[in-house]
Formats: C-alpha cells, structure tokens, sequence
C-alpha cells in the first residue's frame, strides 16, 4: 500500500493564504473605489502593497484565514465523495448500524494512536445512542497492517467485525500470530476467512479507502470525519464529542 498524498507544510499554506487576501483585498478595493473613495487614484501595485503592510502588522489574521480556507476546501473535498465516505464495507461498523450521525474513522492496526483512540471510541458510542461509526482501514503503516486490514474485511463479512476490531488492537501488533489469535478470539470461521480475504472485493475496498484518502488529503491515522469537520490524530473524545453534537446540530 503506497502512503496518501501529505499535506502542503505550514509556511507553504500560510504564504498561499498571505497571497490569496491581498489579492482578493485588491480586486474588491478596486472594484468597489472606481473612480472615487478609499484607494482612488492607486493602481493595483499600490494596493497590493497597502494590503501586504496590513497583513505583516497584523500576522493574528491568519490563523483565521488559514482555518476558514481549510473548512471551505474540506468542505469542497467532502462534497466531491458523493457520499461514498459515509457509505461502509457491509459489517464495517461500531456504535448504532442505523444511527443518524454518522463517524468515519480512518485507522490502522499498526497504528498506536488509533490503539489508544479504542476507550475514546467506546465512550462515545456509550454516551451517543444514535451514532453509527463507519470504519475505513488505511493499512500505510507496518508492512502486515493490509493483511490485518483484509482479515477485519473477513471479520465484518461475518458479521464479527467489532469484536474482531477489539481483539487486534489489543494484540497491540500485526504479525500473522497476533491476527490469527484475534479472529479466533473474535470467533471467526478462519477457512472462511481465508477464502474470503481472495475475494475482489476486499482489495477493491482498499483501494478505495486509499483513494478517498487521497482525496481527502489525508495522510496519517487516525483520521476522522464528521458531518462537515475533517480532524487529523488522536484528537480526543471531547473534541469528537463536540464535532458530533455539531453533525447533529446540522442533520436537524
């Protein structure tokens, strides 16, 4: 499995916004002046250096800009997906399979961030009865994580895929030993199993986690979407607990 495309850095992202408010402060002052008011008589050189002077007096506004940037093209990106993100491997679910607000976790069983993300999952099932968690495995890391990615496929193909999911990631490794140990402790038939991880649509589903995650920019586990609110890392059950109540706030 090849790794998503990474973000653009900081300096690179900040510069671009830097760039993008002088130029769409000049076209406004501009359009809005003509021949009279503020910026009258000033040609577009001028304007873009009042407008450069205000933003290096004034660097605080761009945190701000760069996060309304980053909501707006998350949203653009998000729309793109036609609603496949949400749309699960059958099985793939924790929490509420009929659940109105819907959590798509981007994860990797050699992944200890997403290991240590599993009670901060649990809680929020526990404290929100109407959430359904869609999971998407992005095996990028250890050299065995798509192996164990293909067996959680089997896993929800038998309808145990949570157990499954509970039992490998506290095996706390990808090895063939500890994926084997987890489907039997999840009770999974293995020669089924075993026949089932050649089907083409398990490698089909992969490929298509890695591409929505392309799309998405993301480029680490775990990732997380919900409602409109695309957040990168172990964020924490509070800050997933507030992005839900907004996906809610939005779905009513």
């Amino acid at each position: 499995m090849t790794k998503p495309a990474s973000r653009p850095a900081l300096p690179m992202v900040l510069s671009g916004i830097a760039l993008l408010l002088a130029g769409a402060a000049t076209g406004w002052i501009v359009a809005r002046t003509g021949g009279g008011g503020m910026g009258a008589g000033m040609d577009k050189a001028a304007v873009e250096e009042v407008v450069r002077n205000y933003i290096l007096e004034h660097p605080e506004i761009l945190p701000e800009a760069m996060e309304n940037l980053r909501q707006r093209e998350t949203g653009k990106q998000l729309a793109a997906t036609g609603g496949k993100l949400e749309q699960p491997f059958p099985g793939m679910v924790l929490g509420n399979p009929n659940g109105s607000v819907v959590l798509v976790e981007f994860t990797d069983f050699a992944c200890g961030y997403c290991r240590a993300s599993v009670p901060e999952v649990e809680a929020l099932i526990a404290a929100n009865p109407d959430l359904k968690i869609v999971v998407r495995e992005l095996p990028i890391i250890a050299p065995t994580s798509a192996d164990a990615a293909r067996w959680a496929l089997a896993a929800a193909e038998q309808g145990k895929f949570p157990a499954f999911h509970k039992a490998m990631f506290a095996a706390g490794r990808t090895d063939a030993a500890s994926i084997e140990g987890a489907a039997r402790a999840a009770g999974l038939d293995l020669d089924r199993a075993r026949q089932f991880i050649k089907d083409p649509r398990v490698e089909a589903e992969l490929k298509t986690n890695i591409d929505l995650a392309r799309q998405l920019g993301i480029d680490g586990t775990p990732s997380w979407v919900v409602g409109d609110q695309l957040l990168a890392g172990a964020v924490g059950r509070d800050v997933l607990g507030k992005a839900i109540a907004a996906a809610r706030s939005g779905n009513q």
